[in-house]
This record gives structure tokens, C-alpha cells and sequence, in this order.
């Protein structure tokens, strides 16, 4: 790992103010608005702060991960990732280091969104705060590969509107803002999406605790075996053109 290009690219991601907005303040906004006018109020026997906080953390997070695509996007719209392959920077490095950036981005939202659970009440053992962030964790990797294949399939002006529609698609199914699928066809279709267990990684700490089960890893398995793929395809039809 390049640690000089790592910092490099630390600075940029937390001096840019409007990917700040989309991944971290929003997610608090919605979370202190919604869950600070119904902290009194239980669902299914929880507090809907902790219920609400879990949603927004897998929210926040998911768009964390997958803005690495904008600013990949940019990139190539400048010739910067051109300039990037002449040099002696593996590619592996440079895809590394993307994928650090928004795992660093998520960890500073689900530790924001923590704290502002307690600010309303939210208590968990060090055990449940763990196990939920590490399931948090594991079930971003498909997210963190799809910014990169968004990054090479997209140009900037048209990749905004894309991110932002996919999160938001994949938000609502997955059951970040409320449960939309209770049962039927439709939770079983619901199921195959990697953000209705990044939903439930974020609520493993509401019920009885445990690791999730074994559909949970297929599904997130899947995604990222498929979209790696495809990501490497798109890469190198993007890199074969210069």
C-alpha cells in the first residue's frame, strides 16, 4: 500500500464538502428529526431511536462506500487515472486505496450516528456495538465494488443522478427508512438485494443477537463475485480506449 497516495487521498475525500453532506449529514439530519420527535415512542418492543439509528447507519454507509465511483469518474474525466497508469502505481493499489477511503467515510458516519443514538437514549453493550459495526462492515464490500464499476461505466454528469438513485432504490427496499416488505414474493425478491442484509447487519443488535444467517453471506458473496467481475470488464473496455 502506497501511504503517501493514501493520504492523498484522505485529504480529498474530507475536503470534499458535498460527499460530507450526502453520506454523513443527511443521515443525521433525517436520524435527529424523525427519531428526536418519536424517542418515547417503542416499535416491536424497541425504542425507535436504536431502530431508526441502525437504518441510518446502513444508509450512510452504503453511500459512503459507494461515492468511491464520483470521485473515479472525475478522475478519468480529467485524465488523471491515464496519468495514474503511466506511473509505477499498481492497479491494485489504486483500487485499494478507493475502497480504504469509503470504509474510512463509513466508519466516521456509523461512529457519528452512534453517538447521536446516545444523545437519545440508545444503550447497547460493547458486544452488540461491535458485532453490529463488523456485520456493518461486511456488508458494504458488494456497495464498495459497485462505486468502482458505477466509476468507469459512468461520466460525471450523469453520475450523480445514478448514485443517488441507487442508494436511494437500494435504501427503500432494503428497509433503511421502515420495513416495506413483510412478507410474500416480494420479501423473498427483497432478500436478494445486498442492502436488505446490510439493513439487517445494522439491526443484529435488536433482537436476540447472533450472527446472521447463512442466506445473509450467499447473498453478499454473490453480489460481489458478479460485480467484480463486471467491474473488471468495464475497466478494461475503459482502459483500452487510451
Amino acid at each position: 500500500m502506497n501511504a503517501t497516495y493514501l493520504r492523498f487521498e484522505l485529504l480529498r475525500t474530507f475536503r470534499n464538502r458535498r460527499f460530507l453532506l450526502f453520506s454523513l449529514a443527511f443521515p443525521l439530519i433525517l436520524f435527529f428529526s424523525i427519531a428526536g420527535a418519536h424517542r418515547s415512542t417503542t416499535l416491536d418492543g424497541i425504542s425507535f431511536p436504536l431502530y431508526f439509528m441502525t437504518g441510518m447507519a446502513a444508509w450512510g454507509t452504503m453511500v459512503a462506500t459507494i461515492s468511491s465511483g464520483a470521485r473515479i469518474a472525475a478522475e478519468r474525466q480529467f485524465g488523471w487515472t491515464r496519468q495514474m497508469r503511466i506511473t509505477p502505481l499498481p492497479v491494485r493499489t489504486y483500487f485499494s486505496v478507493k475502497i480504504i477511503c469509503g470504509y474510512l467515510m463509513a466508519l466516521l458516519t456509523i461512529a457519528a450516528l452512534y453517538l447521536a443514538g446516545t444523545t437519545l437514549g440508545v444503550r447497547l453493550s460493547a458486544d452488540e456495538w461491535l458485532r453490529m459495526t463488523a456485520l456493518l462492515l461486511i456488508g458494504l464490500i458488494p456497495f464498495a465494488v459497485i462505486g468502482i464499476l458505477f466509476g468507469h461505466l459512468m461520466k460525471v454528469d450523469s453520475l450523480g443522478p445514478a448514485l443517488g438513485g441507487v442508494t436511494t432504490l437500494f435504501a427503500l427496499l432494503g428497509g433503511a427508512w421502515g420495513p416495506l416488505a413483510t412478507g410474500g414474493v416480494f420479501l423473498t425478491v427483497v432478500k436478494c438485494l445486498p442492502s436488505y442484509w446490510l439493513v439487517q447487519a445494522g439491526k443484529s443488535a435488536l433482537g436476540a443477537g447472533g450472527w446472521p444467517p447463512a442466506e445473509e453471506w450467499i447473498v453478499i458473496a454473490a453480489w460481489t463475485v458478479v460485480v467484480a467481475r463486471l467491474a473488471v470488464v468495464v475497466y478494461q473496455r475503459d482502459t483500452a480506449k487510451v
